[in-house]
């Protein structure tokens, strides 16, 4: 079994799942940045949902055989098999935000919402102030930027590096791509 397949098969069932319960979600992580025109390999699923439905969402993963690894107010981590699934729940308004405007994307998966490259970059921010260990992140970050530069809302990546006092950060990157 491939794990593109496995993927696949793993999206399609969390998302009709979620859907049926009319929970709001998006993806992000490694899998969300292939509709921002950066691909790099990924063993999970990532996603955004609000923090209202994780007790809802909880009960139906348990349902479907997955075991809840870590959950806290603000993320979920779950596993069945080989098969992980993280969540990110929304709760203050930025998150909210981009909950809301997440888009329609087509992907190998078919039509998913996924979090703008804004809000991915954002994110993986987030994740590197969190642990600097977190190279792939910077990666991420570097390639997404270098993507899609032309149709970036710079004032908002500015905003999430000077929200994680990363400005010097930006800059270098933006030199690199000078």
């Amino acid at each position: 079994m491939s794990a593109v397949s496995r993927l696949g098969r793993q999206i399609e069932e969390v998302v009709r799942v979620l859907n049926g319960l009319g929970i709001r979600h998006a993806l992000i992580g490694g899998l969300a940045l292939a509709p921002h025109k950066v691909i790099r390999a990924t063993q999970d699923v990532d996603l955004l949902t609000d923090l209202q439905s994780a007790d809802q969402i909880e009960r139906e993963l348990l349902r479907l055989g997955y075991r809840c690894l870590h959950r806290s107010r603000d993320t979920a981590n779950y596993v069945r098999d080989d098969e992980r699934l993280d969540f990110l729940y929304a709760s203050r308004p930025a998150a909210l935000h981009l909950l809301d405007t997440a888009g329609d994307y087509q992907t190998p998966f078919g039509t998913l919402r996924v979090v703008s490259a804004e809000g991915l970059i954002g994110f993986k921010l987030q994740a590197l102030a969190n642990d600097p260990r977190r190279t792939r992140d910077l990666e991420d970050i570097r390639a997404l930027i270098r993507a899609n530069r032309a149709t970036l809302d710079m004032d908002s990546v500015g905003g999430y590096f000077k929200l994680f006092d990363r400005e010097a950060l930006l800059t270098e990157i933006l030199n690199e791509l000078a």
